[in-house]
Protein backbone atom coordinates (compact mmCIF):
# COMPACT_ATOMS: atom_id res chain seq x y z
CA UNK A 1 0.00 0.00 0.00
CA UNK A 2 1.02 3.37 -0.62
CA UNK A 3 0.75 4.90 2.96
CA UNK A 4 -0.32 8.76 3.14
CA UNK A 5 -1.78 9.22 6.62
CA UNK A 6 -4.72 10.72 7.82
CA UNK A 7 -5.68 13.15 5.11
CA UNK A 8 -8.62 15.55 4.94
CA UNK A 9 -11.81 13.95 3.54
CA UNK A 10 -15.26 15.58 2.77
CA UNK A 11 -18.40 14.14 1.80
CA UNK A 12 -22.02 15.72 0.95
CA UNK A 13 -22.76 16.33 5.07
CA UNK A 14 -19.17 15.47 6.52
CA UNK A 15 -15.61 16.41 6.79
CA UNK A 16 -13.18 13.53 8.39
CA UNK A 17 -10.34 15.57 9.44
CA UNK A 18 -7.08 15.26 12.13
CA UNK A 19 -8.04 15.50 15.81
CA UNK A 20 -6.43 18.41 17.50
CA UNK A 21 -6.64 18.77 21.38
CA UNK A 22 -8.91 21.28 21.42
CA UNK A 23 -11.53 18.54 20.42
CA UNK A 24 -11.22 16.98 23.98
CA UNK A 25 -14.41 18.53 25.83
CA UNK A 26 -16.65 17.36 22.86
CA UNK A 27 -15.10 13.85 22.36
CA UNK A 28 -15.67 13.68 26.16
CA UNK A 29 -19.38 15.51 25.96
CA UNK A 30 -20.35 13.75 22.25
CA UNK A 31 -19.57 9.75 22.58
CA UNK A 32 -16.71 8.72 24.69
CA UNK A 33 -18.28 9.05 28.20
CA UNK A 34 -21.66 7.65 27.43
CA UNK A 35 -21.77 3.87 28.49
CA UNK A 36 -24.47 3.43 25.51
CA UNK A 37 -22.14 4.37 22.98
CA UNK A 38 -19.17 2.41 24.32
CA UNK A 39 -21.63 -0.55 25.42
CA UNK A 40 -19.78 -3.09 22.61
CA UNK A 41 -16.13 -1.02 21.84
CA UNK A 42 -13.21 -2.72 23.37
CA UNK A 43 -12.52 0.36 25.73
CA UNK A 44 -14.64 1.78 28.43
CA UNK A 45 -16.25 5.10 28.55
CA UNK A 46 -14.13 7.71 29.85
CA UNK A 47 -14.55 8.86 33.38
CA UNK A 48 -13.53 12.78 32.65
CA UNK A 49 -12.04 15.08 30.58
CA UNK A 50 -8.40 13.91 31.53
CA UNK A 51 -9.03 10.68 29.73
CA UNK A 52 -10.24 11.97 26.60
CA UNK A 53 -7.03 15.08 26.70
CA UNK A 54 -4.76 11.34 27.46
CA UNK A 55 -6.41 9.11 24.71
CA UNK A 56 -6.30 12.05 21.92
CA UNK A 57 -2.26 13.13 22.95
CA UNK A 58 -1.40 9.98 21.74
CA UNK A 59 -3.65 10.16 18.77
CA UNK A 60 -2.01 13.63 17.90
CA UNK A 61 1.56 12.91 18.74
CA UNK A 62 0.90 9.89 15.60
CA UNK A 63 0.29 11.82 12.90
CA UNK A 64 3.42 12.15 11.19
CA UNK A 65 3.51 8.73 10.47
CA UNK A 66 2.30 8.03 7.14
CA UNK A 67 0.66 4.89 8.23
CA UNK A 68 -1.60 6.37 10.49
CA UNK A 69 -5.05 7.05 9.91
CA UNK A 70 -7.44 8.49 12.78
CA UNK A 71 -10.20 11.24 12.15
CA UNK A 72 -12.73 13.22 13.70
CA UNK A 73 -16.15 12.81 12.26
CA UNK A 74 -17.51 16.64 11.96
CA UNK A 75 -20.70 17.60 10.21
CA UNK A 76 -20.49 20.61 7.86
CA UNK A 77 -23.26 22.47 9.32
CA UNK A 78 -21.55 22.29 13.13
CA UNK A 79 -18.62 24.01 12.45
CA UNK A 80 -15.57 22.22 13.59
CA UNK A 81 -16.76 20.17 16.69
CA UNK A 82 -16.58 16.78 16.61
CA UNK A 83 -19.29 14.02 17.22
CA UNK A 84 -17.38 10.84 16.59
CA UNK A 85 -14.45 9.18 15.13
CA UNK A 86 -13.43 6.45 12.74
CA UNK A 87 -9.82 4.55 12.12
CA UNK A 88 -7.48 1.79 11.04
CA UNK A 89 -7.46 -0.12 13.96
CA UNK A 90 -4.65 -2.53 12.61
CA UNK A 91 -3.73 -3.22 9.29
CA UNK A 92 -1.74 -6.15 7.31
CA UNK A 93 0.56 -4.52 4.25
CA UNK A 94 1.43 -8.48 3.11
CA UNK A 95 -2.17 -8.49 2.10
CA UNK A 96 -2.63 -4.85 1.63
CA UNK A 97 -5.38 -5.27 4.54
CA UNK A 98 -6.86 -2.45 6.29
CA UNK A 99 -9.38 -3.22 9.51
CA UNK A 100 -11.85 -0.11 10.56
CA UNK A 101 -13.25 0.93 13.46
CA UNK A 102 -15.49 3.21 14.26
CA UNK A 103 -17.85 5.08 16.92
CA UNK A 104 -20.52 7.84 17.20
CA UNK A 105 -22.46 9.92 19.83
CA UNK A 106 -25.72 8.64 20.19
CA UNK A 107 -27.48 11.40 18.89
CA UNK A 108 -26.47 10.62 15.91
CA UNK A 109 -27.36 7.44 15.57
CA UNK A 110 -30.13 6.24 12.96
CA UNK A 111 -28.87 8.87 10.30
CA UNK A 112 -26.93 7.70 8.00
CA UNK A 113 -23.90 9.56 9.08
CA UNK A 114 -21.91 6.49 10.24
CA UNK A 115 -22.12 5.12 6.34
CA UNK A 116 -21.23 8.14 4.65
CA UNK A 117 -17.84 8.42 7.09
CA UNK A 118 -17.46 4.58 6.38
CA UNK A 119 -17.72 4.72 2.62
CA UNK A 120 -15.87 8.31 2.51
CA UNK A 121 -12.94 6.20 4.09
CA UNK A 122 -13.30 3.37 2.08
CA UNK A 123 -13.07 5.18 -1.21
CA UNK A 124 -9.74 6.39 0.53
CA UNK A 125 -8.56 3.08 1.64
CA UNK A 126 -9.01 1.91 -1.84
CA UNK A 127 -8.47 4.68 -4.02
CA UNK A 128 -5.64 6.39 -2.72
CA UNK A 129 -3.53 3.68 -0.22
CA UNK A 130 -4.40 1.25 -2.48
CA UNK A 131 -5.87 -1.25 -0.12
CA UNK A 132 -7.05 -4.56 -1.51
CA UNK A 133 -8.69 -5.60 1.87
CA UNK A 134 -11.16 -3.51 3.84
CA UNK A 135 -12.67 -5.29 6.97
CA UNK A 136 -14.40 -4.61 10.28
CA UNK A 137 -16.45 -6.58 12.85
CA UNK A 138 -19.09 -6.27 15.16
CA UNK A 139 -20.78 -7.96 18.14
CA UNK A 140 -24.28 -9.60 17.09
CA UNK A 141 -25.44 -8.00 19.89
CA UNK A 142 -24.76 -4.46 17.78
CA UNK A 143 -26.29 -5.41 14.65
CA UNK A 144 -26.53 -1.91 13.76
CA UNK A 145 -23.07 -1.91 13.00
CA UNK A 146 -23.40 -4.61 10.90
CA UNK A 147 -25.98 -2.59 8.91
CA UNK A 148 -23.56 0.53 8.42
CA UNK A 149 -20.74 -2.12 7.20
CA UNK A 150 -24.06 -3.92 4.63
CA UNK A 151 -25.24 -0.10 3.49
CA UNK A 152 -21.29 0.47 2.46
CA UNK A 153 -21.04 -2.95 0.30
CA UNK A 154 -19.33 -4.91 2.67
CA UNK A 155 -20.02 -8.66 2.28
CA UNK A 156 -20.54 -10.70 5.52
CA UNK A 157 -18.11 -13.55 6.06
CA UNK A 158 -18.94 -15.50 8.84
CA UNK A 159 -19.26 -14.95 12.59
CA UNK A 160 -16.71 -16.36 15.20
CA UNK A 161 -17.60 -17.54 18.35
CA UNK A 162 -16.34 -16.32 21.79
CA UNK A 163 -13.26 -14.60 19.33
CA UNK A 164 -13.77 -10.89 20.91
CA UNK A 165 -13.98 -9.38 23.76
CA UNK A 166 -15.92 -6.18 24.76
CA UNK A 167 -17.22 -3.94 27.37
CA UNK A 168 -19.91 -6.69 27.89
CA UNK A 169 -17.03 -9.61 28.23
CA UNK A 170 -16.41 -12.41 25.79
CA UNK A 171 -18.27 -12.26 22.63
CA UNK A 172 -18.82 -13.55 19.26
CA UNK A 173 -17.53 -11.47 16.28
CA UNK A 174 -19.57 -10.90 13.22
CA UNK A 175 -16.96 -10.34 10.30
CA UNK A 176 -17.46 -8.28 6.93
CA UNK A 177 -15.14 -7.15 4.38
CA UNK A 178 -15.22 -5.51 1.11
CA UNK A 179 -12.01 -6.53 -2.33
CA UNK A 180 -11.28 -3.72 -4.23
CA UNK A 181 -12.14 -6.17 -7.22
CA UNK A 182 -16.05 -6.17 -5.52
CA UNK A 183 -16.75 -2.43 -5.70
Amino acid sequence: MKHSGTQRLESERLVLRRFVMEDAGAMYRNWASDSDVTEFLTWPAHTDEEVSKAVLKDWVSQYGKDNYYQWAIVLKENGEEPIGSISAVSMNDDIDMVHIGYCLGKRWWHLGIMSEALKTVMDYFFDTVGANRIESRHDPNNPHSGMVMKKCGMKYEGTMKSSDRNNRGICDACWYALLRSER
